[in-house]
């Protein structure tokens, strides 16, 4: 990709399907599942010789023992993670969203240098932790050039679960480059790849911070990155459905146009929370949501309260939204026993591979309204779910932009969406040439996994 796609599309795409949303929708209505007519007798397509994408984490006892602790500790158990055991200073954190000046306790882990098998264009960090009230935790990236050179320390976030009192409020970092790469809210990403420069290897750094005296802890269980080499491609080949054609799973359908006026201080009310809707209704598919405690705070003449409290846990002070894919996935892994990475995927064959195994994804995909029948809007960026597959091979989905629940569930031309999700450069109403995804996904899944979820997860690189 020639640059990172602006990571403020998200609240553009939203505005757009709401509008697009007061118009009826064609497939708004629920459907009965497809008549299960014989799919085509070709196989599949073989999974691309050498993938685009390397995802790399580190999440057990003997990761974390490789990287450098100052002042942290490892925890072993069902889930080793990573706390604060012995604070190596304290330092003063200006909080730019509350105006707020506060002395933190801190400790720092250094991952070691991992060496990219993609060389990249473009590397996203998640992160899966727990942080009481007081506590929050730093995510920061180095990456190496191909000449040797390194880029500085980058914050990747700034995150804290929470956003009480006690807490400072999650944010991500704008302004930051060197004049060969700069990070756009989520994403690293090489300022001008088109003369051959990638991203080698990289390093994460975790701080977690404390109220001093606290006997509080951030615990991180899982912190990796995705680094991609995803060309620019205003198209991508056709593939041929495979195995999960007519399989449906069974997740919950939310509508974020139901939210509309609903909290604006988070990113405009209901009508931008794509992200954070297609998160919860994931979240409640693995059987889990907030308490009734959690959802005291909204109004209860509010439907899907849940969707609120996703919006509000998934808010970027500095963006201004909930489009954050790390802070939706970090989110999404606070309920127990859940994991959550944000990654790419190399093609719609990989969902189905995940759809069989019973594992939904999250899709961000941007397009006119001309390039996804039946969706009735246009979006510069978008979040939807994928649930399954008819038993033609076409997508089913779980689209946030729909009138109401009971209109959440669509199935799209396989080939169209394939398209608008995979590639990297499109054309906006106006004719002007804008980025697409590239196949950007949240993939959400327990920590006890079958073996054909640990099987699939790994063949597209997540462990």
């Amino acid at each position: 990709m020639t640059s990172s796609a602006p990571r403020r599309t998200v609240l553009a795409a939203a505005l757009a399907a709401a509008a697009g949303a007061a118009a009826p929708m064609a497939s708004a209505a629920p459907r009965p599942a497809a008549p299960a007519t014989p799919a085509p007798t070709e196989p599949a397509a073989p999974r691309p010789q050498r993938s685009l994408v390397d995802y790399h984490a580190w999440t057990t006892a003997a990761d974390w023992r490789s990287g450098r602790a100052d002042g942290t500790r490892v925890v072993s158990g069902r889930r080793p993670g990573l706390t604060l055991a012995t604070p190596v200073g304290t330092a003063d954190y200006h909080d730019p969203h509350t105006g707020r000046t506060a002395t933190w306790e801190y400790a720092t882990w250094t991952g070691p240098r991992h060496t990219l098998t993609v060389p990249a264009t473009e590397i996203i960090a998640s992160w899966n932790a727990h942080t009481p009230p007081g506590t929050w935790l730093t995510v920061e990236l180095r990456a190496t050039y191909g000449d040797g050179v390194r880029t500085p320390w980058y914050v990747m976030g700034r995150w804290t679960s929470g956003d009480g009192e006690a807490d400072i409020r999650r944010t991500s970092v704008d302004g930051q480059k060197d004049g060969r790469s700069s990070v756009s809210t989520d994403t690293l990403a090489l300022d001008d790849p088109s003369g051959g420069l990638r991203l080698t290897a990289y390093q994460l750094r975790l701080t977690l911070h404390r109220t001093p005296g606290s006997d509080r802890t951030p615990t991180v269980w899982r912190l990796g990155a995705m680094g991609s080499d995803v060309p620019d491609r205003f198209e991508v080949p056709a593939s041929r459905p495979g195995d999960a054609t007519g399989r449906e799973l069974e997740v919950p359908r939310y509508s974020q146009e139901i939210h509309k006026g609903q909290y604006p201080e988070y990113d405009n009310g209901g009508e931008a929370w794509c992200s954070p809707t297609s998160s919860q209704m994931i979240i409640e598919y693995w059987g889990h949501r907030p308490t009734p405690e959690d959802l005291a705070w909204v109004d209860p003449a509010y439907a899907d309260p849940q969707v609120c409290h996703a919006a509000r846990h998934t808010f970027d002070g500095q963006y201004a939204g909930c489009g954050n894919w790390p802070f939706n996935a970090a989110y999404a892994a606070t309920y127990p026993d859940l994991q959550a990475v944000v990654t790419r995927l190399d093609s719609l064959t990989d969902i189905e591979h995940l759809i069989q195994a019973g594992i939904p994804v999250i899709t961000s995909q941007s397009f006119l309204a001309n390039e996804l029948d039946g969706a009735g809007y246009g979006t510069a960026g978008h979040l939807m779910t994928v649930i399954g597959f008819t038993a033609s091979g076409d997508i089913i989905a779980n689209d946030p932009a729909s009138k109401d629940d009971a209109a959440v569930r669509h199935v799209y031309p396989r080939r169209q969406f394939e398209n608008i999700w995979l590639r990297t450069k499109r054309y906006d109403d106006k004719g002007k040439v804008k980025g697409g995804s590239g196949g950007v996904c949240y993939l959400y899944f327990p920590v006890e996994l079958t073996g054909d979820q640990g099987r699939v997860l790994g063949e597209v690189g997540v462990r």
